[in-house]
């Protein structure tokens, strides 16, 4: 992508954030992936106090890149740049996943499905952000929008 955004052609910053959407898709995938492995065979998750920690370490860490990504990719008009920061935001919305499994007490008051179904409206978030960054992408630049 940084390629593409220094040598400052509209058609390689289409093609690094196609890139970008396709790894966010990749995301979705493995999340529900996984969620539904979770829902065939439960597990019981330990440390949640430590799980809880890292999850809020992760949204903060995640939006704090997500806002500069999506604010820098405005206002230099790089539809790229824009999807690397939904990618960002991704990232984040499953750290806050975490959390909600874990701090939420989902999983700590025995309600071992809450893991998996948290997993799974993770999973619809990011193909939200998916389609959204998808959209991005495929504005022309002369369209005003």
């Amino acid at each position: 992508m940084a390629i593409a955004f220094l040598l400052r052609s509209f058609v390689a910053e289409k093609r690094a954030g196609c890139f970008v959407v396709g790894a966010i898709f990749v995301s979705a995938c493995v999340a529900g992936v996984q969620a539904v492995d979770r829902l065939l065979h439960p597990q019981t998750l330990d440390h949640l106090g430590v799980l809880a920690l890292a999850g809020v370490v992760g949204f903060i860490g995640n939006e704090i890149a997500a806002q500069v990504r999506l604010r820098g990719g405005h206002r230099l008009d790089s539809p790229a740049l824009v999807a690397d920061g939904n990618h960002a935001r991704v990232d984040g919305v499953v750290s806050l996943g975490v959390v909600a499994s874990a701090s939420a007490g989902v999983v700590a008051r025995r309600f071992e499905l809450g893991d998996p179904l948290i997993g799974l409206v993770i999973t619809l978030v990011i193909l939200r952000i998916t389609w959204q960054s998808m959209q991005t992408i495929k504005r022309d630049p002369g369209d005003g929008a």
